[in-house]
Formats: structure tokens, sequence, C-alpha cells
């Protein structure tokens, strides 16, 4: 049986530069693999663009936003979550993406990409240290919250903590305890009939 191929990091940003890639691929780094990214639905994208407001409302300059932009992981790992809350650097982060170490907060959007996001990326992000990842579950319609990443016996990463929050609740973003999101303001509502 063929190995497969292993990229490193280093491999991947000489692709980049080499334009391997054609624009608009959408594509990142897991594991060494290069993995094609899942098209975005429309509620995917009005999440997106909501949850995009509601992050720049409330955390104003007290970090960096960042939306579908690259983390740099230590598990031959350059995940573009949909979210990732990072502290602010002196380099504004010229030199190297965030990496675990300046990451307060990663959010997923899933749809189609649900079970991709839980069981490949968790234990990703899991295995990094990332303390905090949430993902909202747009096929569940609910806010699912990570924490606590841990190694299982089987040699494997999860998350310990799990909490679940509905569109109506409100919740605290981590390490801004004092930052709430109305999450009804995030969700996409579904579309409505009107009966005759």
């Amino acid at each position: 049986m063929l190995a497969t191929k292993k990229f490193s990091i280093e491999d991947y940003h000489r692709l980049i530069e080499l334009g391997f890639f054609k624009e608009g691929d959408r594509i990142e780094l897991i594991r060494g693999e290069l993995v094609e990214m899942a098209a975005k639905g429309k509620r995917h994208v009005v999440c997106c663009r909501n949850l995009l407001q509601q992050l720049f409302r409330v955390i104003g300059s007290r970090a960096l936003i960042q939306c579908q932009d690259p983390i740099e992981l230590p598990n031959l790992s350059e995940p573009e979550p949909d979210f990732a809350i990072v502290r602010m650097r002196e380099d504004n982060y010229l030199t190297t993406h965030p990496q675990p170490e300046d990451i307060f907060l990663v959010i997923e959007i899933a749809d189609s990409s649900l079970q991709f996001d839980r069981e490949v990326k968790l234990p990703v992000y899991a295995e990094a240290g990332i303390e905090n990842v949430w993902i909202f579950n747009l096929i569940g319609d609910r806010l699912e919250t990570y924490t606590q990443p841990y190694l299982m016996s089987s040699g494997t990463f999860e998350y310990r903590n799990i909490q679940i929050f509905l569109p109506e609740d409100t919740v605290a973003l981590p390490r801004f305890e004092d930052l709430q999101l109305e999450l009804s303001r995030i969700f996409p509502n579904r579309p409505t009939t009107n009966k005759p």
C-alpha cells in the first residue's frame, strides 16, 4: 500500500506561494493532508454575517476577530475556522498566523460540515490545546461549546466539557465574561410559509 504524502506547514505555504492552488480554491491543511472545504449554504452565510456584526459590536478593540482566515497548529494543521478571536500582537501576525497561545476562541458554523467539524476538526483543536471551541450547529439550531481539551486513554483528543445553548439564550464570550452574545441575533431564522 502506498503511503500518503504528508505536507508540513512550510510545504503548504510554499505551494501557495508557487500558485499551486487556483483562485477560489477552498483548501485547509489538516494533519498534513490537503482537505477541500465544504460549500456554504445560505443559512451558513447568513449566520456568518450575523455573527460577524455581533462580534465586532461586543468585542470592539479588545481582541482581533478573524473570519475564515488561517490559524497555525503544531499537528501539521492550518485550518481556516469561520471565526477565531485572537489576542492583539505587536507584529499584527505578519510573521506567523495565530498559534494556540494567541487564540481565545475558535468558532465553526456547521450545516453540511457538521460531522467533519465534530469528528475531524474538534480533535485537531483539542490536541493543539485550544481551550474554547464553539460550533453553531445549524442542523440542530443550537450552539455547542467545547472546553477542557484532554488526551483519552485511546490516544485521541477530545473535550471534557460540552454545553448546549439554544437560539433564545445569551452566552458569555470566553476570556471576556463581561461580554454577552444574544444568540437570537445570530441564528438565521427559518423561512415560514404563509397559509391562506
